[in-house]
């Protein structure tokens, strides 16, 4: 028998696959992407990650047991430092400093995303936050190990920094931990809790897409209201 979190994935398959099909994830297999692209994907998951940070946040004042706060607390300090790591991967490629990409407003696919996220943060469960945040961390977890194993990058790949990041332990360690705590916390919860679950997982899955979808395409919003400053 399957548990919850694994037949979550097997639900969201389809997601999966097509975000392993996307051209900005086929660009970073194959070592080719459009600058701007890079660009515009970085100055979003910057602030993307910052939500991730101040959602982490708010699971901690829901939470009961000091190993569930350590959990969350942990993850901002990752946020925070260590996905520094593969922004300046991408910006060396793109040729522009990581301290210049950061501060710009959200596009509309990323602000729909931390929307979802911080409604659910808001007006959730810890098992409901649980499983609104896990689709990030778990759909780069299997892009960087599908990329290993396709590319089998050397050092002189121009992503193989991104690459070994995400394909490597530190995401693993994290995709099993939010999905042990997810499946415990699913065996005490009523049917209308998984369901809730089950529809912030699938939700946030479509997003990451959009995610995706939004930096290839350097999506903006469709009325231009003239320069946009930098807060």
């Amino acid at each position: 028998m399957m548990t919850f979190t694994q037949q979550l994935r097997q639900d969201a398959d389809p997601i999966f696959e097509a975000i392993f099909a996307h051209p900005f994830v086929r660009g970073i297999a194959d070592g080719n992407l459009d600058k701007e692209a890079i660009i515009h994907y970085v100055k979003q998951d910057f602030e993307y990650l910052n939500a991730f940070a101040r959602i982490y946040g708010i699971a901690i004042s829901k939470c009961e047991k000091r190993e569930d706060m350590a959990m969350f607390a942990e993850q901002i300090s990752f946020v925070l430092h260590g996905e520094a790591h593969p922004h300046n991967n991408l910006c060396r490629v793109a040729g522009v400093r990581y301290e210049d990409v950061q501060g710009y407003p959200l596009a509309p696919n990323a602000s729909h995303y931390i929307r979802h996220m911080l409604t659910v943060a808001h007006e959730g469960t810890l098992g409901e936050i649980i499983a609104v945040l896990l689709p990030c961390p778990w759909t780069y977890l299997e892009i960087g190990q599908k990329l290993l194993k396709e590319v089998n990058p050397t050092p002189s790949h121009p992503f193989y920094e991104w690459i070994t990041f995400y394909g490597e332990a530190s995401m693993n360690v994290l995709t099993d931990r939010f999905c042990a705590r997810l499946d415990r916390w699913a065996e005490e919860a009523n049917e209308m809790e998984k369901e809730k679950m089950k529809q912030h997982f699938l939700t946030s899955c479509q997003l990451e897409y959009l995610f995706w979808d939004m930096a290839y395409t350097k999506q903006t919003w469709p009325v231009e209201l003239g320069q946009v400053m930098k807060r």
